[in-house]
């Protein structure tokens, strides 16, 4: 018989999306108040692959990722969802003069050592529900040395700046689960 086992800590990231690089560090403000330290930022990037989100957000748009330094449990995936979602909603009300009906968009997920799971508030064939309304689905693998896509893959995270910027942090949470006390994930009777 299988035994459960508890789930191995991962690693909290947000990718922000914005066509006003103000707003960008100004979700960061607030996404570090709600979830803690950011310890890795990636570069802006613009974001050209798609034109899904002009209508509502603009057109110019960029992109940025950010990692949160503690290690969380991946339960937490709905509530950092809904957290992330306040915060846009915040930007939004601030900036009622602009004019786009959302000036920034949240999207936070985990990194583990095998995958990165973003959360959404939509269903689909390929999405798990986690509760409070929220599903997550696996947007990239890592397997082999390297991430591989999905056909749901996002167009933009077929980036391979990306996913350099997924790599650094895949060893980063390496070298935080090392420091783990070694009864760190046994399963609780």
């Amino acid at each position: 018989m299988a035994r459960p086992r508890a789930a191995q800590p991962v690693k909290l990231i947000c990718g922000l999306l914005s066509g006003d690089r103000d707003l960008l560090q100004r979700a960061k403000q607030l996404l570090k108040r709600r979830f803690g330290t950011i310890d890795l930022e990636s570069d802006i990037w613009p974001f050209y692959q798609t034109d899904y989100y002009e209508e509502e957000m603009g057109a110019d748009l960029k992109r940025q990722f950010v990692s949160f330094a503690e290690t969380v449990d991946p339960a937490v995936l709905a509530d950092a969802k809904h957290g992330a979602n306040a915060i846009e909603e915040a930007i939004a009300h601030q900036c009622g003069g602009l004019d786009v009906a959302r000036p920034v968009n949240l999207d936070p997920g985990y990194i583990d050592l095998d995958k990165l799971v973003l959360a959404s508030t939509k269903t689909n064939s390929h999405r798990i529900y986690i509760g409070q309304n929220m599903y997550a689905e696996v947007t990239l693998a890592y397997a082999d040395g390297g991430w591989k896509l999905w056909p749901w893959t996002y167009p933009d995270y077929h980036r391979e700046e990306y996913h350099e910027y997924f790599t650094m942090l895949r060893e980063r949470l390496r070298k935080q689960r090392r420091e783990l006390p070694d009864t760190f994930g046994e399963a609780k009777p």
